[in-house]
């Protein structure tokens, strides 16, 4: 199951208000750029944000999950919970670079 088009746009509705937000399609599935940097994976509605030591205290309680096969296991993010979704959001975008320039 794809992730719908609504599903996409209503994060970054709900994330508009504090960023901003952009996103690829990528595989057939989605990725969400904050401020340029490429922080969340959206596959079959649901989103998922790299598991990283910097998280593993805040996201404790998060369910865990393999976004496509041959991925690493990632935390699953729930979008309605915007104070965490912020916070999340907040560190990843001190920690995730930004995205290298293709050569032509």
């Amino acid at each position: 199951m794809a992730t719908s088009k609504e599903f996409i746009e209503y994060i970054c509705e709900e994330l508009n208000n504090y960023y901003e937000v952009r996103y690829r399609k990528m595989f057939g599935e989605y990725m969400i750029y904050i401020n340029d940097k490429p922080l969340l994976l959206v596959c079959d509605d649901t989103i998922y944000v790299k598991k990283l030591k910097e998280l593993e205290e805040l996201m404790q309680d998060a369910s865990q999950k393999i976004p496509y096969k041959g991925a690493k296991e990632h935390y699953i993010l729930d979008i309605d919970d915007i104070n965490l979704s912020i916070k999340v959001i907040n560190i990843l975008l001190h920690i995730i670079p930004f995205p290298k320039k293709r050569k032509k």
